[in-house]
């Protein structure tokens, strides 16, 4: 099978249980954005999702993303955890960041990023620092900052599902975080949430945003 026909497999399987879980969370598909993840994957497989009708790519890394996103246009969603000294790289090519959990890194965005960006706060649902995240007594600090923007736009909030903790249990939190948050920034209302292994569970959480990678391009 060539890398087309396998590609081309793979996301239409991926789209059918999105569209199953979709329905069965009595939702509409036309809510949840696919986000295609292609870290460490080549532009040649960017090029064949774009061919596919996919438009959404994800990237962790700087240095990976930035020349796919220069040679590829779409919509390039940064969802690593950040660091300072790439954050002026990463705003000149990314359009959404996912995963933003410390005020000074907006700060950074603030000075550096030469278009606007729309911003999902990154939140722990767990209080561990290895995966990042915001504890939710900071967030809404965080979110007033990203609000102040004339530039920005706070979209939501993103979460990760712990290690060890049943998904359906993570999400479940993650929706009610999210539905308190909104009584203060009811614009942000956009929930990022799902990978691979357990985004039928985030839709069924109200998931507006999953991020897939290993079931469409498969592992490297």
């Amino acid at each position: 099978m060539d890398r087309r026909s396998e590609i081309a497999g793979n996301l239409e399987a991926v789209r059918e249980q999105i569209s199953k879980a979709a329905e069965s969370a009595g939702r509409s598909v036309d809510e949840i954005t696919l986000i295609a993840v292609t870290k460490t994957f080549p532009a040649s497989d960017v090029e064949i999702l774009k061919d596919l009708g996919v438009s959404d790519f994800g990237e962790n890394r700087d240095s990976d993303a930035a020349p796919k996103a220069v040679a590829i246009s779409g919509t390039w969603h940064f969802q690593g955890q950040i660091q300072s000294n790439k954050l002026k790289s990463i705003t000149s090519w990314a359009n959404v960041i996912h995963s933003l959990d410390e005020i000074r890194h907006f700060e950074v965005i603030e000075k550096s990023a030469a278009h606007a960006l729309d911003i999902f706060c990154q939140v722990s649902l767990d209080g561990s620092e290895g995966r990042g995240g915001v504890s939710e007594q900071k967030l809404y600090e965080l979110a007033k900052e990203i609000e102040k923007s004339p530039t920005h736009r706070l979209q939501g909030l993103m979460a990760v599902a712990p290690l060890g903790v049943d998904p359906a249990t993570a999400f479940s939190k993650l929706s009610a975080i999210h539905k308190a948050f909104m009584a203060d920034f009811p614009k942000a209302n956009k929930l990022s949430a799902g990978m691979s292994g357990d985004f039928k569970e985030a839709i069924a959480h109200g998931a507006t945003h999953i991020r897939i990678g290993i079931q469409i391009l498969g592992s490297r």
